[in-house]
C-alpha cells in the first residue's frame, strides 16, 4: 500500500497578523509548527503502513522552513518525504492548493490512498483533502474517526457525523481526512530525529510536476480576500467566590444565571 500524507506548516500562535494588502497571513517573524490535525494523518498512515505493508510518503507545499515539518514526520515513521515549493505557489488558496498538492500525487505514480488531517489550524476551511480528491477524481471520506479494514482493493473506514457515525467500504485509490479522535500520535525518539536529518528530502519546483501557471499562486485562485479582522476579544474578567461550600454554590448558580441572560 502506497500512502501520501499531505501536511502544512502553521503559525504557532495566535498572535498571527494579517498583511492588509494581500489579505494572507504574514508567517514572516512568527515560530510554526506542523499542523496538529497533520500528526493524526500521519500517525493513522503509519499505522496503516505497519499492518498492511508498503510505504508512507508525505508532502509539504510551503517555503523551504517547512522541510523542519517534514523532518518531524519522517522522525515518527514516515518512510520519505518530498516539499513542493515555487514563488508561483506563492497566494494559493484551497482551490490552487490542491490542485499542486493533487500534480504532486499523480507525479509519485501508484499512490492507494491519501490522508489529510480534517482542516488546517490557519485557515479552518477544510477544503483541501476533498479538493485532491475532486483534482484527482478519487473517492473519499472526511472526518475519519477510525479505520476498520483494509486490504489491497479497498479501506473500510468510520466517518464521524452529528448523529453518531457512518460505516463506509471505499474502493482504492481513495483520499481520507481525518479528525483527532482516530489515533494517539507517536511521540519522536531521539533515533527518529537523528535518522530524520540524513534523509535527503527532494524539492519539486512548479515545472517539476507540471502544473499549468495559470491555475496556480494568486492569479490562478478564484477565491479573493476582501476584507479580514480578528475575532472579538473573550472577556477575561475573573471573580473569586469565598464562603461555605452552600453559600459559593448558591452565588455560582446565581451568576450562570445572570449570565445567561446577558
Amino acid at each position: 500500500m502506497k500512502i501520501v500524507v499531505c501536511i502544512k506548516q502553521v503559525p504557532a500562535t495566535n498572535d498571527a497578523k494579517i498583511d492588509p494588502e494581500t489579505k494572507r497571513i504574514v508567517r514572516e517573524g512568527v515560530k510554526a509548527i506542523l499542523n496538529p490535525f497533520d500528526t493524526y494523518a500521519v500517525e493513522e498512515a503509519v499505522q496503516l503502513r505497519d499492518k498492511f505493508g508498503g510505504e508512507v510518503i508525505v508532502i509539504s507545499m510551503g517555503p523551504e522552513k517547512a522541510l523542519i515539518c517534514l523532518r518531524e514526520a519522517i522522525s515518527v515513521g514516515a518512510d520519505s518525504a518530498i516539499l513542493l515549493s515555487d514563488r508561483a505557489f506563492g497566494g494559493s488558496d484551497t482551490w490552487a492548493t490542491s490542485y499542486v498538492l493533487s500534480k504532486a500525487i499523480s507525479m509519485i505514480g501508484d499512490v492507494d490512498l491519501v490522508i489529510c488531517g480534517k482542516q488546517a489550524i490557519d485557515g479552518d476551511t477544510a477544503q483541501v483533502g476533498p479538493g485532491i480528491a475532486a483534482h484527482l477524481d478519487w473517492v473519499q471520506a472526511t472526518y475519519v474517526m477510525k479505520v476498520e479494514d483494509a486490504n489491497s482493493e479497498f479501506v473500510k473506514v468510520r466517518r464521524m457525523h452529528e448523529d453518531g457515525y457512518d460505516l463506509c467500504e471505499i474502493d482504492f485509490p481513495a483520499v481520507l481526512t481525518v479528525v483527532k479522535d482516530i489515533n494517539t500520535p507517536r511521540v519522536p525518539t531521539l533515533r527518529g530525529r537523528l535518522a530524520s536529518e540524513k534523509i535527503e528530502i527532494p524539492i519539486w519546483t512548479s515545472s517539476d510536476i507540471g502544473t499549468d501557471i495559470e491555475k496556480i499562486g494568486l492569479n490562478g485562485s478564484p477565491t479573493r480576500v476582501e476584507k479580514t479582522a480578528p475575532p472579538p476579544p473573550r472577556n477575561s474578567v475573573t471573580k473569586k467566590i469565598t464562603g461555605t461550600p452552600k453559600e459559593c454554590a448558591v452565588e455560582l448558580v446565581s451568576e450562570f444565571r445572570l449570565r445567561s441572560i446577558l
